[in-house]
């Protein structure tokens, strides 16, 4: 049997697989999308190509031989990211388990690597193959070597020899050096000649077949500007020539008999892909690969019914059910068909032919048949806005994946499915394509992906409810996270009256003062420029006005928010650009941009809250954010007036908590002191003034007070001497002290912070006191600068993860008592730590006796929750 060589590029396959696959974690929140797809593809490489040697090369670092000749060969890329960085041990590991050597070598790349193995191979008549998605390695194509590059993530590959390369690419495998040599290439920051795509530089190489004739004959090219491109970088093109030419006499200390590779025992295996969580690539190990587990590139065929009629006889009353649609919206997107699955059957209904079908309305008001939905929210928006109420959900697989996997950041069904080993259904990207270009395929095509969505939903149902189970957060799920949804839904779906003459009144008024402040600065410049051209600004500041230069970029002076702050006390130009730039975003962002989405009809808006998004559970606003409308300005917090209630005699009524997230601290950290204080009602930012600075309450002043309260709710958030000293204008050393004296002061805090990143760093991740997680994979990390993120995410994140909790609870509550009282009064939005609500002025007395009430008893801390009160004809009047 001759010999069969494999050489895979490490970094460049585990680049591609960590791009094309969401970001999964396991159970320890540890990354491992990359090992994953890398490991898949490894699996069928080694099924396809059945190597007797076999080697994965990796690069050493980022300084490489060729850094000698262009120092900044590579310097255009981007910082790896750190989700991907710490997967490269991991894949190391997994392929130590396979017995399948790999190999990186100071100062040169995985491409060096692999063309001296595969030029000895070459030499000896062993058959070769390159696995890579990098087309430099193109140049190794001849008959012993074939180049296999991945071409759509890695789950597609395009196979080069040299009668394929000639046909794809109209070129030998000598002359791609020097094709690259021409185009340059970004990617790498290699410069070849500027224009030169790879249609021009083939048209060259085809007439002059090596770059040495091509000039040669330069002055022979035709096109006046081509000709002199060449001419001026010639020095650039043989430059990138050199970069470009993979180095097959490296002086690697392997040979290709040292690189032998027989098989590998699935139970070395089984162990890490156990631990990295792959369940479905242990089935294929274990030659337990069910109907449902399909390979990567191939779904297995699916049973449905497209539905012409609905019977009541088709609902047994455990159902799952996707209502599709299309676009982020759903409050204006179309339906655009319905999935039913249930263990007997599965169906299709045309969205026409479910919309007017009583039996469908009947089902789906019925609360007594169960339904698992993805997205419970969305589909309760989707269907009201259809003259349908949804009831019976009793699953939600978009909460419960983020309460699974809160880091994930991808958490539609195919992504769901496929970290759960259920590769059943596509992407929707895949079958609609991608923005703008979005299109409903023909209906048969669009049936079977709403099935198989649905399927896979039915299907996961169980397995995801255990893993909950498991976690202890089905009743965080069930009793907390559910309800909230649908409370939300009715939230959105209702939306918030806007005053849009007021708003529109305040534009003018933004305008004029712009146009004031834009001309105050023209008479300081003594010169009239576009205040927001940083090229033009910059000059202003810096060489006419003389201002210090604080920060240079690429193009010029930094003109950025922060470079004007440290400038503000050193000219009155300043403090004037701020306030400008302040007011223009309010304008743009909040003026026009509120104006934009009021819907015509009903004067409302319908912001969309993101459940699902925070790794600390707090909820999101989007389109628009109407958590985030500034209130530091004046002029910010007015924008608030335009938002008033929806009827005649009707008041807006806000609530918010009082030191929410400290009383959280106080409660978990039980230290005596800082209990103490919140249980007699003391000012806590007066009382830590006092322990901080050993003054009596009569001797603290305001900006002790002020310092106090910085400490206090930087110790929240896990605040380090340098973030405190930039909040206080006080140096790193102060700041060190101010924190030392904290701790001495309040010791149960100190012993908090100490265990609780311990016990991260003993399970993986951190619970708020209703038992959502946090992982923290970079907590052991040996990189500093993670670790200390990871350590103050972990002191910080069951204090405002416990603290988001509460106040969805006490919307739950609140709601629900609402209605018992069978009041008018409804909540409206929920910003942070406040409630805004609107009621007929009668039910006023009735509000402040009820809403205090339901946010201070919703849960049982050792220090008592204190919610305040206002309200008025708007949103500003209620403060």
């Amino acid at each position: 049997m001759s010999e069969k060589l494999v050489l895979i590029d490490g970094n460049s396959i585990i680049y591609r697989a960590f791009f094309a696959l969401p970001l999964l974690n396991n159970d320890k929140g540890v990354y491992t999308n990359a090992v994953y797809g890398f490991t898949t593809m490894l699996l069928r490489i080694l099924e396809e190509e059945k190597p007797t040697h076999m080697l994965v090369a990796f690069d050493a670092g980022k300084t490489t031989f060729r850094h000698k000749t262009y120092k900044e060969y590579k310097g255009g890329r981007q910082k790896t990211p750190s989700e991907l960085s710490e997967q490269f041990p991991l894949l190391k590991e997994v392929l130590d388990a396979f017995h399948i050597p790999h190999y990186q070598l100071e100062n040169y790349e995985a491409d060096d690597i692999i063309g001296t193995l595969s030029k000895t191979a070459e030499e000896n008549k062993w058959d070769v193959t390159v696995i890579s998605g990098d087309k430099d390695l193109l140049q190794l194509v001849s008959d012993s070597v074939t180049v296999r590059l991945t071409k759509k993530g890695i789950s597609e590959v395009e196979e080069y020899n040299p009668a394929f390369l000639k046909e794809k690419m109209e070129l030998h495998q000598d002359q791609i050096i020097d094709l690259k040599a021409l185009m340059g290439d970004s990617s790498d920051n290699i410069p070849g000649i500027p224009g030169v795509g790879q249609k021009t530089a083939t048209k060259l190489l085809k007439q002059y077949n090596t770059l040495e004739e091509l000039y040669n004959h330069v002055d022979e090219v035709t096109g006046k500007k081509l000709q002199e491109k060449l001419i001026t970088y010639k020095d650039d093109a043989f430059m990138s020539k050199e970069l470009v030419t993979i180095d097959r006499e490296s002086p690697i200390t392997i040979k290709v008999e040292d690189i032998a590779f027989n098989g590998y025992q699935p139970s070395d295996v089984s162990g890490i892909f156990k631990e990295l969580g792959f369940q479905s690539l242990l089935d294929k190990l274990e030659g337990d690969v069910s109907a449902e587990e399909p390979t990567e590139t191939e779904l297995q065929d699916i049973e449905f019914q497209i539905v012409e009629e609905i019977h009541e006889s088709m609902f047994l009353g455990d159902e799952s059910i996707v209502v599709e649609t299309l676009g982020e919206n759903y409050h204006q997107t179309e339906i655009e068909g319905f999935g039913v699955f249930n263990r007997e059957q599965a169906y299709f209904i045309p969205t026409e032919i479910a919309l007017s079908s009583e039996a469908f309305k009947t089902w789906l008001e019925d609360s007594s048949k169960k339904k698992a939905v993805f997205d419970a929210k969305k589909t309760l928006v989707t269907l009201l806005r259809n003259g349908i109420h949804i009831k019976g959900i009793t699953f939600d697989m978009l909460l419960a994946s983020y309460l699974l996997n809160p880091s994930d950041n991808n958490h539609d069904i195919p992504a769901i499915a496929n970290r759960m080993g259920k590769q059943v259904v596509l992407f929707d990207e895949e079958v609609y394509g991608k923005g703008a270009k979005q299109k409903v395929p023909e209906q048969a095509v669009l049936a079977e992906h709403v099935v198989r969505k649905t399927k896979a939903l039915f299907d996961l149902t169980e397995k995801m409810n255990q893993q909950l189970i498991d976690n202890e957060q089905k009743e965080l799920c069930t009793e907390l996270e559910m309800p909230l949804a649908l409370i939300l839904g009715e939230i959105e779906h209702y939306g918030v009256e806007v005053d849009v003459e007021r708003l529109e009144e305040m534009g003018i008024d933004l305008k004029s003062r712009l146009a004031e402040l834009e001309k105050e600065v023209h008479e300081l410049a003594g010169e009239t420029f576009n205040l927001n051209s940083p090229k033009q600004l910059g000059p202003i500041l810096f060489e006419k006005l003389q201002l210090p230069v604080v920060k240079k970029t690429k193009t010029g002076y930094s003109t950025a928010a922060d470079v004007l702050e440290k400038l503000e006390h050193e000219h009155e130009i300043i403090p004037k650009l701020l306030l400008y730039r302040q007011l223009g975003k309010l304008q743009s962002t909040y003026i026009e941009g509120l104006l934009k989405v009021v819907n015509k009809d009903t004067n409302r808006i319908h912001t969309r809250f993101n459940q699902a998004l925070t790794q600390t559970g707090r909820l999101s606003s989007i389109d628009p954010n109407l958590q985030n409308i500034p209130i530091r300005l004046e002029e910010g917090r007015k924008i608030r007036q335009a938002f008033i209630p929806s009827k005649e005699d009707w008041i807006m009524f806000a609530a918010d908590y009082s030191q929410i997230e400290l009383r959280v601290l106080a409660h978990i950290a039980n230290d005596e002191k800082l209990v103490a204080a919140f249980k007699e009602d003391s000012d806590i930012h007066t009382q830590t003034a006092m322990d901080v600075f050993h003054v009596e309450k009569d001797e603290v002043t305001g900006n002790m007070r002020r310092q106090a309260k910085a400490v206090n709710f930087g110790i929240v958030y896990g605040i380090s001497d340098f973030g405190l000293s930039q909040n206080l204008g006080i140096t790193r050393k102060e700041a060190k002290k101010f924190i030392e004296r904290y701790f001495e002061s309040y010791p149960g805090v100190k012993a908090y912070m100490d265990e609780i990143i311990q016990e991260a760093k003993h399970q993986g991740y951190v619970t708020t006191l209703m038992k959502r997680r946090r992982y923290l994979p970079d907590i052991t990390s040996r990189n500093f600068n993670l670790r200390s993120f990871a350590e103050r995410t972990a002191m910080n994140t069951p204090i405002q993860g416990s603290a988001a909790d509460i106040i969805k609870k006490a919307m739950i509550d609140l709601h629900e008592r609402l209605k018992e009282e069978k009041l008018q009064a409804r909540i409206l939005l929920q910003v942070h730590d406040e409630l805004i609500i609107e009621a007929p002025k009668e039910e006023l007395d009735k509000l402040k006796e009820i809403v205090p009430e339901m946010m201070e008893k919703t849960v049982d801390l050792i220090v008592p929750l204190k919610a305040d009160y206002a309200y008025g004809s708007s949103w500003f009047d209620a403060k």
